[in-house]
């Protein structure tokens, strides 16, 4: 079955910064764009990076344009999501996911002083 286990998330003072890593398993990862979301409490999910399935185009939401950076290794099935000068309002948790409607449990990221 279709499986996303994130993880890398934790407690960063704004600023700082974080690896996220996503491992994948039940597909074909290197046929599938993959994406990264986040869910702030009490605030839908939404989309905040995506890469294609080589990894040579990728997209980003506005307010994360320029700190973070998505990547993807097809080798290990593994993407990933650089986050750099992190704000209070980066606090979310943060999931992966190919389009499927599976989901993992997700890391949190608290971005406090």
């Amino acid at each position: 079955q279709v499986q996303f286990v994130e993880s890398g998330g934790g407690l960063v003072q704004p600023g700082g910064s974080l690896r996220l890593s996503c491992a994948a398993s039940g597909f074909t990862f290197r046929a599938r764009v993959m994406s990264w979301y986040r869910q702030a409490p009490g605030k839908e999910r939404e989309v905040v990076a995506v890469i294609s399935s080589a990894g040579s185009s990728t997209n980003y939401a506005d307010s994360v344009k320029g700190r973070f950076t998505i990547s993807r290794d097809n080798a290990k099935n593994t993407v990933y999501l650089q986050m750099n000068s992190l704000r209070p309002e980066d606090t979310a948790v943060y999931y992966c996911n190919a389009g499927y409607p599976d989901w993992g449990q997700g890391t949190q990221v608290i971005v406090s002083s």
